[in-house]
């Protein structure tokens, strides 16, 4: 998957089809809309979305040669329905932003609920680099689920790209990225009985976060956005995600209103130090790992002080009492 490139036309043709008005400034026209529920129309999760034994695929082509797989994943619970549609009306100038700087990037692009609570956890696009981009995600079933746990099951998105995914970039020495998107803490663990029946993987327990975190990050370049909105719980949440997401992503937690997201995700791939890119070129890509950190800690993000800092997820969380993964 993944030919072809993004065009301003196919959008506004494309949003036109749908009934929606694109503006001057690309952006649609929320005007009339009552919620995310106007723009995310699905009642259910789209079979092509369900993540039950899918592997989605990013392979350099002729039109890309030197793929580089950005894993979106937006958090679809009740709260982050202004962050949903804004991201929607936004996608035109997200896409446009980056694919003017970085001309082989493929998005995926996900729906981010609860393992605990939700009927669809998660939704999984296929990677590509055109107007699909929009027909994925349309397909997005905005559940407004969520549950009374104070997280959504963000690291889902570094689980899936972990062990769904084949991405040529990997053949060439090279990270995808992975940006969640979302208003509460940090995860603390999967659990592994309804993931299973979700993926249809086989797991021997729940999928500690340090552990996954820690596989994940030698395949992918790892960021969360916590989204800043009056209409969100990113306020009342804002020092345990420092605690949980911060602790472990360090300057990789970005925190952004939603007029800021479409810069704060070409920020992301600045940072990451994306190949091929043109304005940013030459910067050098970041490193998260925290080489000699014992087993079952969580890794400190490099150049944190941890002095009068939260002792980390399982300070934070009271300790984890899952079965290896």
């Amino acid at each position: 998957m993944g030919g072809g490139y993004w065009r301003r036309e196919d959008f506004a043709r494309y949003s036109a089809g749908m009934g929606r008005k694109v503006r001057a400034d690309g952006n649609i026209d929320t005007s009339g809309m009552r919620g995310a529920q106007d723009m995310y129309r699905a009642r259910g999760i789209d079979p092509k979305l369900d993540p039950y034994k899918v592997v989605r695929e990013c392979c350099d082509n002729d039109e890309h040669p030197a793929t580089v797989p950005v894993i979106l994943a937006l958090d679809v619970t009740g709260s982050m329905g202004g962050a949903l549609l804004k991201t929607a009306a936004s996608l035109n100038v997200i896409m446009q932003n980056v694919l003017d700087t970085y001309k082989d990037v493929e998005f995926m692009v996900m729906g981010i609920g609860d393992l605990a609570y939700d009927r669809a956890p998660i939704q999984i696009s296929q990677f590509e680099s055109d107007i699909r981009i929009a027909e994925h995600l349309d397909k997005i079933w905005f559940e407004r689920g969520g549950g009374g746990n104070s997280f959504e099951s963000y690291t889902a998105a570094w689980y899936m790209g972990l062990n769904h995914t084949s991405l040529d970039c990997w053949k060439r020495g090279k990270k995808g990225i992975i940006i969640t998107l979302g208003d509460e803490p940090l995860n603390p663990f999967l659990p592994g009985e309804r993931l299973a029946q979700i993926t249809g993987d086989v797991l021997q327990g729940d999928v500690e976060t340090a552990k996954l975190y820690r596989r994940a990050l030698e395949k992918f370049e790892i960021f969360h956005v916590a989204i800043d909105d009056p209409g969100d719980c990113y306020r009342s949440y804002a020092k345990a995600i420092d605690k949980t997401f911060g602790r472990l992503l360090g300057k990789r937690l970005k925190v952004s209103t939603l007029d800021q997201l479409p810069q704060t995700i070409l920020n992301c791939l600045k940072i990451a130090g994306v190949a091929g890119e043109t304005a940013s070129a030459g910067l050098k890509t970041a490193r998260e790992t925290a080489p000699g950190t014992a087993r079952g800690a969580i890794p400190e993000a490099p150049g944190e002080v941890t002095t009068g800092r939260s002792p980390g997820l399982f300070g934070l969380f009271g300790g984890l009492s899952t079965v290896k993964w």
